[in-house]
């Protein structure tokens, strides 16, 4: 047999044991129905619902009105050298003419409560987000009373709260509430159709689908009963209530950490500008999501084995680790850590195989499959140990059973179960003297996974050394060779197709900021093409979006034509909707870059001069 004829056998072999995301098991007559099942690879995914996985999108005006305050107060989560976003730009401006006693009390109570060092931009704002869920609802924006039930970082900034309600008041943020919540929707409704990837791939990963409704025993009193009366007739209900996965966007947030606040059966993904769904912790959230539920409904299997459970994390507090002591709570965390690390494999290892295919069907004859079959087994065996790492460090901050759940995982995903329908079984069956040696077992893999990791680090940082080795470019040449694909079909003027592909050349290249810059072009001629004024908008806002998107992920030093011309593209789209502060500023933006080769600066001068002249 050929070499490359045997590697493509392994290669499909790893991806039906480890990347069986579409199949799905017949669920019993007593339990909800399947998850949805993925798309084949190049076919559209099936629309299906959000709302019947618990999921929908939320502007909360609590939410919008607090981090106005707080950026007023001085909370600056912006990179030095680097400009505001459009929208806090706007903000600031809208609260130039603030009061200045009122501004000078929000910026004394910031100063006063500020977190010491190391703490982050999103270590700072963190409180202040759950205090806006604390919160009334706009005007008045009434306080919790003070409590041991009030949270600790919400009680630290509770007073906050008046401040809040004075900043109402006299700022003028009411009349202009209406306008920010749409820019709020707006992101939402960029968040709207990755995130229902998202949580389509993990269902279907899971062969599961969540917990949507929750059953509580409730004692009801009877009407005459006295409320001391100890011989009071004692009757029970059982009480549903709905569970919510809220997508929050805010476009005041600190970038890159999303804030997940549980308060009873509702879980607010509180959500930064320009987050990707498919690589950010929004998908650890929605696992919180599936897994806290079967908590509840396993509690007395996971009581059988607390004392061991409990054994395991008294070592972790032995070795000085700061770890829950609340065995419910750390098997939620390792649950949610596995499923985590074993998804995360499982796209590094689709991404790898179908490189690898790519390669090897272009290979001449088996001298040239050789190296490509040596780097590909090379990356699988990395991505084994990059798994291992990721497993170890949960386990030291306390998810004591992650490799025992990813262990399982992987037996349950091959066939094709209900992870709810094992769950008990699993939980019975660890043995606490093995998951005691699973950090000594680890420690070669998560050292070559470190060394590995190390290595890249120093490549990067080499400007004459190639960052990319051989199966890398190969995976950049197909990434080219798609895009050229993609293009012809934007020709043929099939938008919606375009688009499907490029989102699904996301999931390859999660990072990649040409994908987002190709979604951003495909919104804009899309809507130049639209004879609906609200699809029109709507394409238009999409395209803000993936610019955005594309100028994040895009790196300075490299990529200044991409960035150049992605500012000079939102100047556009800002200038036909009349926003010419906003115009203005992504336009000088794209001139200060300067005549970069394949830049805009000449067309962002143009269109900067256009802004000034009378229509």
């Amino acid at each position: 047999m050929k070499t490359g004829s045997y590697l493509l056998i392994v290669i499909v072999a790893a991806l039906s044991s480890g990347l069986a995301v579409a199949q799905t098991t017949p669920a019993p007559k007593s339990a909800p129905s399947p998850a949805p099942t993925s798309a084949r690879p190049g076919q559209r995914p099936v629309a299906f619902d959000l709302a019947d996985y618990g999921v929908s999108f939320q502007a909360d005006p609590r939410l919008i009105v607090v981090m106005a305050a707080l950026d007023a107060a001085g909370f600056d989560p912006v990179p030095a050298g680097r400009e505001p976003s459009v929208f806090r730009a706007r903000v600031r401006k809208d609260q130039a003419g603030l009061d200045a006693g009122l501004r000078e009390r929000l910026q004394s109570f910031y100063q006063h409560n500020k977190l010491p060092a190391p703490a982050t931009a999103a270590d700072q704002a963190a409180r202040y987000v759950s205090l806006a869920y604390a919160l009334g609802q706009p005007p008045e924006f009434e306080p919790p009373e003070r409590s041991d039930e009030v949270p600790a970082g919400v009680l630290e900034v509770l007073d906050f709260g008046q401040l809040v309600h004075e900043f109402y008041r006299k700022s003028g943020i009411d009349e202009r509430l209406g306008s920010y919540l749409r820019a709020y929707q707006s992101e939402g409704d960029r968040l709207r159709q990755p995130s229902a990837d998202l949580v389509r791939e993990i269902l279907s990963y899971l062969h599961t689908r969540p917990i949507t409704v929750t059953a509580v025993r409730t004692l009801v009193r009877a009407p005459t009963a006295r409320k001391n009366q100890k011989d009071a007739p004692r009757r029970y209900e059982i009480r549903e209530h709905d569970r919510h996965f809220y997508v929050v966007p805010d476009l005041l947030a600190a970038p890159g950490t999303i804030n997940l606040r549980v308060i009873a059966d509702d879980y607010y993904a509180i959500v930064p500008e320009g987050t990707e769904p498919a690589s950010s912790e929004l998908r650890r959230a929605y696992l919180r999501y599936v897994v806290d539920p079967l908590m509840i409904r396993f509690n007395k299997d996971i009581a059988a084995r607390r004392e061991p459970i409990k054994e395991l994390l008294k070592e972790r507090e032995k070795a000085g680790e700061s770890v829950t002591v609340d065995v419910f709570i750390a098997v939620a965390q390792s649950l949610v850590a596995a499923t985590d690390a074993r998804f995360v494999e499982l796209i590094k290892r689709r991404t790898i195989a179908n490189n690898a295919q790519d390669q090897l069907a272009r290979a001449k004859d088996d001298a040239a499959r050789v190296p490509i079959v040596k780097a590909t087994q090379a990356l699988f065996s990395a991505a084994a140990d990059d798994l291992v790492a990721e497993l170890a460090d949960e386990y030291e901050r306390g998810a004591v059973l992650a490799f025992f759940f990813a262990d399982q995982l992987k037996d349950i995903d091959t066939a094709g179960f209900d992870i709810a329908n094992f769950f008990p079984d699993m939980i019975a069956s660890f043995d606490p003297v093995r998951e005691g040696k699973r950090l000594t077992e680890s420690s070669d893999a998560r050292s070559r996974a470190l060394g590995a990791r190390q290595a890249r680090q120093a490549k990067r940082a080499e400007p004459d050394q190639p960052v990319y080795d051989a199966v890398e470019n190969a995976k950049m040449a197909a990434l080219v060779k798609a895009l050229n694909d993609i293009e012809q079909t934007l020709r043929q003027k099939d938008y919606n197709g375009a688009e499907a592909k490029l989102k699904d050349l996301i999931r390859d290249y999660p990072r990649e900021p040409r994908v987002f810059f190709a979604l951003a072009q495909t919104a804009s001629v899309g809507a130049a093409d639209a004879t609906d004024e609200v699809v029109q908008a709507k394409r238009l806002n999409n395209a803000l979006g993936n610019y955005r998107l594309a100028i994040a992920a895009s790196s300075p030093e490299t990529d200044r034509a991409l960035i150049s011309r992605a500012h000079e593209a939102m100047g556009r789209i800002h200038a036909f909707f009349d926003r010419k502060d906003e115009a203005a500023k992504e336009f000088d933006a794209a001139i200060e870059i300067g005549d970069v080769p394949g830049g805009a600066q000449k067309e962002a001068i143009a269109g900067k001069k256009k802004l000034d002249q009378p229509k």
